[in-house]
């Protein structure tokens, strides 16, 4: 007699399925970055132009850009047109994303990592735009006025590009601050007051990360920091509305003494006293002769 075929539950699907479905998702995010570069890619001299607006307004008159290689003035536009096609389509590579780990994901936590994803994205764009719209005129500034005299200020377009990357992407995830906060708290690996108390620590941590990530000034890298410290205290703020009052408060009484908030705390010696006291009792009762 043959025994009956064993099917998976409904909710469950094999891992073949799974390897299938992010197959299909995979695909769905080159064909779309594909589709940007092809819409982009005729437009990408125009668009690297727009990119080094904030240099050449600080640069002396009759100096210009250089390209030290030969194929440098196509294949610098070519990357930053793929670049920016893979930039505009984060939305949508987070939508596959979701789309790929929602299934598995409880009701609880897709009420927490939908909103994340969608202002991690937003956020991600507000530090490339500020750091376009605002460290980018300010660090150039100052680096063409301290030029010695006599220097012409005639940066590579590579370099610049890959500068340019480089400050967006600093910016971008620098400005995730919240979002880690939230997730740290919401996780339970600390709260919201613990890391309240560890504010010094993340400040000299915001000035250490961007001393590294960014040029060798200290206008950008106090410009990284400052904004850092302010998404940090956003974080702390709004992660008070993911945490429950029941685990407030069940964390706050693990932290104070057990007697309570204002009783004594309980002396050491008492327990090996009474143990001492016990066992003094024990042996002058097996002293005694029996009857």
């Amino acid at each position: 007699m043959t025994e009956p075929k064993q099917f998976p539950p409904p909710n469950e699907q094999p891992i073949v399925q799974h390897l299938l479905e992010l197959r299909d998702r995979l695909l769905r995010v080159v064909f779309v970055v594909v589709l940007l570069f092809l819409s982009l890619f005729a437009f990408a001299n125009d668009l690297y132009t727009y990119l080094a607006d904030p240099l050449l307004r600080h640069m002396v008159e009759g100096t210009s850009m250089i390209a030290t290689q030969v194929v440098s003035p196509f294949l610098t536009p070519f990357k930053l047109a793929l670049v920016l096609s893979v930039f505009i389509a984060v939305p949508f590579i987070l939508f596959q994303a979701w789309g790929f780990m929602a299934p598995g994901l409880y009701q609880h936590e897709r009420r927490l990592v939908f909103p994340l994803l969608l202002s991690s994205t937003l956020l991600f764009y507000t530090g490339m735009a500020f750091a376009y719209y605002v460290v980018f005129p300010l660090v150039f500034g100052f680096l063409t006025g301290i030029a010695p005299e006599g220097v012409a200020v005639m940066p590579d377009i590579t370099y610049y590009l890959d500068f340019a990357i480089k400050m967006f992407f600093a910016f971008g995830l620098a400005f995730e601050v919240p979002i880690a906060t939230i997730l740290i708290v919401w996780s339970g690996l600390s709260t919201a007051k613990q890391l309240a108390a560890k504010r010094p620590y993340v400040i000299v941590g915001a000035f250490v990360f961007g001393m590294l990530l960014t040029p060798p000034d200290v206008i950008s890298q106090t410009l990284l920091a400052i904004p850092m410290w302010i998404l940090f205290e956003l974080g702390l703020i709004f992660s008070r509305f993911y945490v429950k009052p029941d685990e407030e408060e069940s964390t706050d009484i693990d932290e104070a003494p057990s007697g309570g908030p204002g009783a004594a705390p309980v002396s050491a010696t008492a327990p090996a006293k009474n143990t001492a006291a016990n066992a003094n009792a024990a042996a002058n009762t097996a002293a005694k002769p029996t009857a």
